[in-house]
């Protein structure tokens, strides 16, 4: 069971002063809570693509590299490459190059993006929104797999048997499928045999289950070992000393950001109730004591399935120390009661 941290590298003001750290600030600051991340003992780490104001990572790649080069077995990873809007070639060669820094720790999570920023910003129709992602995959995959690549699409200019590098310390390179549950998009992965991340942001994380088990059938149908293939999900969160004391701390800048994407998407008002209910035990955000988060996660494992948990923390802006306090909590004291408890349900 792999637990990690996944951001969005959030500029969103300070809830409390109105302040709005820089975006180089910000990125540093990701760095450093890379680097704990590693130290504590987390499995992975991973940086969203976005390209709006209040967010701060356009290039996760670069974050990544630069973190690569701190670290010593912590995993990078994008959280989510927005590869419809992207190059697949320099996707590759980007990761390829986070990969030999970190000598052989980089993966590359590929969606959709439940963002549109990127399209415009790049010349793309979203009209295209499905089709660009399946042409691109497919480049993607072909590279992965082989130096030299013959390739023709629509969307992209053709490549005529062309080598492209620099090669993966990996081989082939982690490619994963990120997805916000839309069934289609568990089926491909699983057909392809890819490992699979769900975004579970919202009502019951027991829900995704029955997806879970379509994207294994999926992959059994399609010849692929349904018991190989990893399966991650993403959820927000926050670890504290103790439940009332990890709420009050993460709950002003939640609400901030579920307001601020409300008034872009038509949702109703983020109250502290929403906020309460979905920080019981069986909703989608993990905020509470080390042992609170851990009893959520385990459950999670036991009956969806997951074997990799990415907390996303901070959600929007918090004090840089309570995010360090909250990483260090899920390394030392939170990781530790899972992996014990996992590995004993799993001898039995």
């Amino acid at each position: 069971m792999e637990i990690g941290i996944s951001t969005f590298v959030e500029t969103t003001p300070d809830t409390e002063t109105g302040h709005v750290i820089s975006h180089a600030n910000r990125i540093q600051e990701v760095v450093e809570e890379i680097k704990l991340a590693d130290e504590v003992g987390l499995d992975v780490f991973g940086v969203g693509e976005h390209h709006r104001k209040d967010y701060a990572s356009s290039s996760p790649s670069v974050i990544l590299a630069a973190a690569g080069a701190q670290t010593k077995r912590i995993r990078l990873t994008s959280a989510v490459t927005v590869l419809s809007s992207d190059d697949p070639v320099r996707v590759f060669q980007d990761f390829a190059t986070v990969d030999a820094v970190s000598q052989g720790r980089a993966e590359i999570m590929a969606g959709r993006g439940s963002f549109i920023e990127s399209f415009p910003l790049f010349g793309y129709d979203l009209n295209d929104y499905n089709e660009l992602f399946e042409e691109k995959l497919d480049l993607l995959l072909q590279i992965t797999r082989s130096e030299k690549v013959t390739w023709k699409g629509k969307h992209r200019p053709s490549i005529n048997n062309l080598g492209i590098y620099p090669r993966p310390v990996q081989d082939p390179l982690p490619v994963w499928i990120g997805s916000g549950g839309n069934t289609e998009s568990v089926v491909r992965a699983g057909l392809l045999g890819l490992p699979l991340v769900l975004a579970i942001i919202g009502g019951r994380p027991i829900q995704f289950a029955p997806l879970v088990q379509l994207y294994k059938r999926a992959a059994a149908k399609a010849g692929h070992d349904p018991s190989a293939l990893p399966v991650a999900t993403h959820s927000h969160g926050f670890v504290g000393t103790d439940d009332e004391t990890a709420a009050e701390q993460f709950f002003p800048s939640t609400q901030y950001v579920m307001n601020q994407l409300g008034k872009e998407r038509g949702w109703g008002p983020y109250t502290r109730s929403s906020f309460d209910h979905a920080r019981s035990f069986e909703g989608a955000l993990y905020v509470g004591s080390p042992e609170t988060v851990a009893k959520k996660i385990i459950y999670l494992r036991k009956n969806v399935g997951v074997t990799r948990f990415m907390l996303h923390v901070p959600l929007g802006t918090m004090p840089h120390d309570q995010v360090m306090a909250a990483i260090e909590k899920l390394g030392k004291e939170v990781a530790p009661i899972v992996r014990e408890e996992i590995a004993a349900w799993e001898r039995k």
